[in-house]
């Protein structure tokens, strides 16, 4: 099934990867899409990144460190006992 691209610059950019790779439009089109679908599924998590930071920076997180923060400190964040500040002067 043939692929239509009315974007001026997909159609740069497929055209430079192309010239590039030293590829066919079709082939660049395979190249890159592999490529990007790769980086995607090897990507860290937030919390992959949080572990290789403390690990490069030798921080030990203690247990209690590990566990969530409880409702009420979100509360006094905001400023009130419902979680949020309106800023009105009546609330």
């Amino acid at each position: 099934m043939p692929i239509n691209v009315n974007n001026p610059e997909a159609d740069a950019l497929t055209r430079k990867f192309a010239e590039m790779a030293g590829v066919g439009i079709t082939d660049a089109i395979v190249i890159a899409m592999k490529e990007a679908i790769t980086r995607r599924r090897a990507a860290e998590t937030p919390l992959e990144t949080a572990a290789r930071l403390r690990e490069k920076h030798h921080i030990v997180l203690a247990g209690r460190a590990r566990k969530p923060l409880p409702g009420a400190v979100f509360d006094d964040l905001w400023g009130d006992e419902r979680g949020h500040d309106s800023g009105r002067a009546d609330d």
